[in-house]
């Protein structure tokens, strides 16, 4: 019998699919080899080669649900790249969920969204039933607010979504910001909302957490959540600046030219290119823990908070059932955040894709992610949306030399003291074992800059 695995498609990069036989970190300790650095390789993938490229007996035979970024279609394919079902709509698919009654929750990208040009936007969420029809659309987008990225269902019914939290230039430097971080068009934090669906259209948001309510700074005694940062590592600090992507401040000439190359959405400007400083792009739903979890690259790290709060705990440091309100319960990539390490500590760069692996497979309990951007030797660019901005082409082919950086996948574990209880000593950051990681023999033929997953299938692949 066949399943179901889900995969998603955002955009054209260049992203390989491979069904990684899982091993345990003891048994994955082969060094990769290392192409050569005049090697030449594409940045995006726009152009790469498409279809089935691979097919062994060795794989999970199931299907796989995909999402192309550019397409207004979601798709259903098995393992011998024969499309078995689509899914049509007015919007672009950004993401997709099947359901036990074969319904499909889609999150999708309304074209009159304002304000918000950074990637993954959405602002509708609709379900459809297994023969295409419509039964349910939710609308959240305004000036102040914008789904985005990434969803997920719940099992009472309610949806969880991310979304943008617009805060204007006043507010940020009044909580602690500084102001020679903060642009005229203000700053996107993130919140989560869990909506309570309204057939055939709307919704109630039955419960909301918001990183506004959970910030610190030290950098200004008078403005508001000052703190020192080590002696509180379940808030946020408003004052990291490390999530942008490692060039210069884009012009407005820059920042046109890539519109025009449909790289960036229309809306975007000098301005709010910087707004955006914590880019939330994945939440997972741990039922039995009662806990989400979300990838925030622009902190390069994994947030894990308490669901089980009301939504007056939820915007406060008591309370729920872990007992630190809407505080951070676990927190792991980079802990120079919160003055736990330096550079040399950090491990997650452009992350997506967090999630606990489910019971019954190898693995169950760990949590996985894709691990998108991890540096390599001194270049001439840092990253691949630097080469971008400065090459400005759709597609620019790019030598190791000059940007070595590569993909892999991680499955940790967080260190706990009780399940969901996570340990924390004083003076030390959170921490986590790493039980498997997952680079390419040739790793720098295994990158996607952007997007991206991982997950883990019953057979114990990847």
């Amino acid at each position: 019998m066949k399943t179901i695995s889900f995969y998603l498609l955002l955009s054209v990069l260049l992203i390989f699919s491979y069904s990684c036989k899982t091993e345990s970190q003891e048994n994955n300790s082969q060094s990769s080899e290392v192409v050569g650095e005049d090697v030449t390789r594409s940045i995006t993938g726009m152009f790469a080669e498409r279809g089935l490229l691979k097919d062994t007996d060795n794989d999970y035979d199931s299907y796989i649900l995909f999402n192309p970024g550019a397409s207004t279609s979601t798709y259903l394919m098995d393992k011998k790249g024969n499309i078995v079902h689509e899914w049509e709509s007015d919007m672009n698919s950004m993401q997709g969920y099947l359901k036990p009654n074969g319904n499909i929750v889609k999150l999708e990208r309304d074209p009159d969204f304002p304000t918000f040009a950074a990637g993954g936007q959405a602002g509708r969420i609709r379900e459809y039933t297994w023969d295409g029809e419509k039964v349910w659309d939710f609308k959240y987008a305004d000036e102040k607010q914008l789904t985005h990225h990434d969803i997920a269902l719940m099992p009472n019914g309610n949806v969880l979504a991310i979304s943008y939290d617009a805060r204007s230039q006043e507010e940020c430097i009044a909580a602690g910001r500084d102001p020679e971080h903060v642009n005229s068009a203000g700053l996107w934090l993130d919140k989560i909302i869990e909506i309570k669906p309204v057939f055939p259209e709307g919704g109630e948001i039955v419960w909301e957490w918001h990183m506004w309510d959970h910030l610190v700074q030290d950098k200004f005694p008078d403005k508001e959540n000052y703190g020192p940062i080590d002696k509180n590592p379940r808030k946020i600090n408003f004052n990291v600046f490390g999530g942008g992507h490692g060039g210069p401040p884009m012009t407005q000439e820059q920042v046109d030219q890539m519109i025009q190359q449909g790289m960036i959405t229309s809306n975007a400007t000098a301005e709010n290119m910087s707004s955006d400083i914590t880019h939330t792009n994945a939440i997972f739903y741990n039922e039995k823990l009662d806990q989400i979890a979300i990838s925030v690259p622009g902190y390069g790290e994994i947030f894990v908070i308490d669901h089980s709060t009301s939504k007056a705990a939820a915007a406060s440091d008591q309370g729920g059932r872990y007992g630190y309100g809407g505080d951070l319960l676990f927190r792991w990539g980079n802990p120079q955040n919160y003055g736990m390490g330096g550079p040399e500590d950090q491990v997650l760069h452009g992350q997506h894709d967090i999630r606990w692996i489910s019971d019954g497979l190898k693995g169950a309990g760990n949590m996985m992610v894709f691990n998108n951007d991890n540096p390599g030797p001194p270049g001439k660019y840092p990253n691949a949306f630097a080469a971008l901005m400065a090459l400005q082409e759709p597609d620019p082919q790019i030598k190791v030399s000059d940007m070595g950086n590569y993909s892999s996948v991680i499955e940790f574990s967080p260190e706990t003291s009780a399940p969901g209880v996570y340990h924390l000593e004083e003076g030390k950051p959170f921490g986590a074992d790493i039980k498997w990681e997952y680079t390419a023999p040739e790793k720098y033929k295994f990158y996607s800059a952007f997007v991206s997953g991982a997950h883990r299938l019953p057979n114990g692949n990847t």
